[in-house]
């Protein structure tokens, strides 16, 4: 009655199952080949996924440099506008200011003195800037005048 059913066994079980868990029977070429093929093209996929990733983070690198770069130039464009305004401003200034005065040498020996050896001459500020020293001079002043009112009380 076994030798009944060995025969049913072994038609259920087909190549395929016999190729991917090894049988004693030699696969046919054509089927190794082609599994082959198959792990080549499974690496070379692999090789593609890695690689596509690392384009991704890239592009998204040069995204936000990109962004930067982007406010950077509007940035840029912004002072560049102003600039117009800027030496409008300086011009009218200017144009209510005396001449500079050359300091005068004795006789006409400035004619024989180079350029470079020549006083030089600068135009008046149109604006002053108070510095940080200066403001903190006035506060400590005031600190002492605040401790000689505190003392002589």
């Amino acid at each position: 009655m076994a030798h009944r059913f060995s025969h049913f066994r072994q038609s259920s079980v087909g190549p395929g199952f016999q190729l991917a868990f090894g049988s004693q029977q030699a696969a046919p070429a054509h089927l190794v080949n082609r599994i082959n093929e198959k792990k080549i093209e499974l690496e070379n996929l692999k090789q593609l996924r890695d690689l596509s990733a690392n384009l991704a983070k890239q592009l998204r690198e040069l995204e936000g440099k990109l962004g930067t770069l982007t406010n950077g130039t509007e940035v840029v464009a912004t002072v560049l506008a102003n600039w117009h305004n800027v030496l409008r401003a300086i011009s009218l200034a200017s144009a209510h200011l005396p001449p500079p005065k050359e300091p005068k040498a004795e006789g006409d020996e400035q004619e024989d003195i180079p350029q470079e050896q020549r006083p030089q001459v600068y135009p008046e500020m149109l604006v002053r800037i108070p510095t940080k020293f200066h403001n903190d001079e006035q506060q400590a002043a005031a600190e002492e005048e605040e401790a000689r009112r505190t003392s002589s009380l």
